[in-house]
């Protein structure tokens, strides 16, 4: 295949460069008479491209362009498609050029990129549909071959009114199971109800969170699917139930050392109990977590077949870092010493989204296991504030100026209050209210209906609404005014 790449002079030295390392296909690089690619227009290129359109199978011309090249392509009778916006991504969009077709309104980054998700999904879901579990847990596959679940913690469920209780569990919609954390001075009847109340709510899994026996045994009434925790403390009382009602348990150790998780496995084992998910405990940074992991490397050793229980949430909460990362990685190592549900809460705003987080480092990790590769190149990932390569925007500077500030007047228009709820921005001027989702909608808004008459004022509300959209993005508060 014969590929023209059509840039500016500007960026042509980097274009070049890119270019050269292609090698599925034959490559060459023309200048267009303008600085900035983006502003190659149709009238500029069919004299640039005339006499050589024979020569080539695709011409493409940067992302970034604003113009339609559809008819000019009809007229030479040559593919005029769009290329990526950025030179880094041209020998990923060269490597695919004799395999996908082009967009004349989508950029080749955006077109690649939603390429490899798609693919990256189908993969996942082949993976897991192929896959032999342990046990089913609510048509849930748990253990074996399957692939790593995720388990969300609803903390005191029994506290929560049903709204409150239904809004939590509304939130988790990328966890597989749904764990209600029920209190030390809860009730059989509350835990009954918040059971019932779940069980209205999702179709998903329910485990009851507790070790004390009345509240086990309320949930398993009230139609738990998994009990959460079987150890010293209530395992005669629980596990003959458990056994009879064929439901699946957390085995936890009575002091956090494998012998004494043995134990209780074994123990549950005799009792009946048939399907167990065996958590070796993952202690918070500071208080063993490396003791801990080789806890489970060394139990996923002993018990291959035994489904391994791992408590993200013991580390994410108990660290001030961002969780994004933390999850990640913690997914790996749980990857690699066996886990098969991965537990975590967001009890805390710092662990705002964690469960969506760990879902998502779950598909990576599955995916990269099945490549025998690293978690990186998947398709999918989990880059939400760093890149995986620097952009170069090359631009004529043209006469600097120095920035500085002046004195801001008030909008005899009126001033807005901004907030943000639910996933939706809020901006009220007087009696009038505009909500939605993302910045620009709601700015134009704002200017359509005429409740802004200065600049200052405008581009104030942009960065503040740019603000609140970030804020939803990165599951932040938001505070008008306040530093982001």
């Amino acid at each position: 295949m014969r590929v023209l790449l059509v840039t500016g002079r500007l960026a042509y030295p980097v274009v070049k460069e890119a270019a050269a390392s292609a090698s599925t296909v034959a490559v060459d690089v023309i200048m267009a008479d303008v600085g900035v690619a983006a502003f190659v227009t149709p009238k500029l290129l069919e004299p640039l491209i005339a006499d050589k359109k024979d020569d080539y199978d695709l011409i493409l011309v940067t992302g970034l362009c604003g113009s339609d090249f559809s008819k000019l392509e009809e007229k030479l009778g040559v593919k005029i498609r769009l290329g990526p916006k950025h030179a880094y991504d041209i020998p990923l969009a060269l490597k695919y050029a004799d395999k996908i077709e082009f967009s004349h309104k989508i950029s080749a980054c955006q077109l690649l990129s939603d390429v490899k998700r798609d693919s990256a999904l189908k993969d996942f879901e082949r993976i897991e549909a192929d896959a032999e579990p342990a046990f089913m847990l609510k048509g849930v596959k748990v253990g074996g071959g399957s692939t790593m679940k995720v388990m969300a913690e609803v903390v005191d469920a029994t506290r929560l009114s049903d709204v409150d209780l239904i809004r939590k569990i509304d939130s988790y919609a990328s966890a597989d199971i749904i764990d209600l954390g029920i209190p030390l001075e809860s009730s059989p009847d509350a835990v009954r109800h918040a059971v019932k109340v779940a069980r209205s709510a999702t179709f998903k899994p329910i485990s009851v969170d507790t070790l004390i026996p009345e509240y086990l045994e309320a949930g398993i009434e009230a139609g738990a699917n998994l009990i959460l925790s079987l150890e010293g403390s209530n395992m005669e009382r629980i596990a003959p139930l458990v056994a009879k009602k064929d439901i699946p348990v957390v085995v936890i150790p009575d002091d956090e050392s494998l012998g004494s998780l043995i134990r209780n496995v074994e123990r549950a084992r005799e009792l009946g109990v048939k399907h167990i998910l065996a958590d070796p405990v993952l202690s918070p940074i500071g208080h063993g977590v490396a003791e801990a992991v080789c806890r489970y490397r060394d139990f996923h050793r002993l018990y291959p077949d035994v489904p391994i229980f791992f408590g993200a949430g013991n580390v994410t909460e108990l660290m001030d870092a961002d969780s994004i990362g933390v999850n990640a990685m913690l997914a790996g190592i749980a990857m690699e010493v066996g886990a098969s549900v991965l537990f975590t809460t967001e009890a805390s705003q710092k662990s705002a989204g964690g469960a969506e987080e760990l879902k998502k480092a779950c598909m990576m990790m599955a995916l990269a296991k099945h490549r025998k590769g690293s978690p990186k190149d998947l398709g999918i990932d989990l880059l939400v504030i760093k890149e995986k390569r620097p952009r170069r925007d090359i631009v004529e500077p043209g006469t600097l100026v120095e920035a500085k500030k002046h004195k801001i007047q008030l909008d005899p228009r009126g001033s807005f209050n901004i907030w943000i709820d639910g996933g939706r921005i809020y901006a009220k001027n007087g009696d009038i209210t505009v909500v939605g989702t993302d910045a620009e909608s709601i700015l134009h808004t704002i200017v359509d209906r005429g409740l802004v008459s200065l600049l200052d004022h405008a581009g104030y509300l942009q960065a503040e609404l740019k603000k609140a959209e970030l804020a939803i993005r990165f599951h932040r508060t938001y505070l008008q005014d306040d530093k982001f």
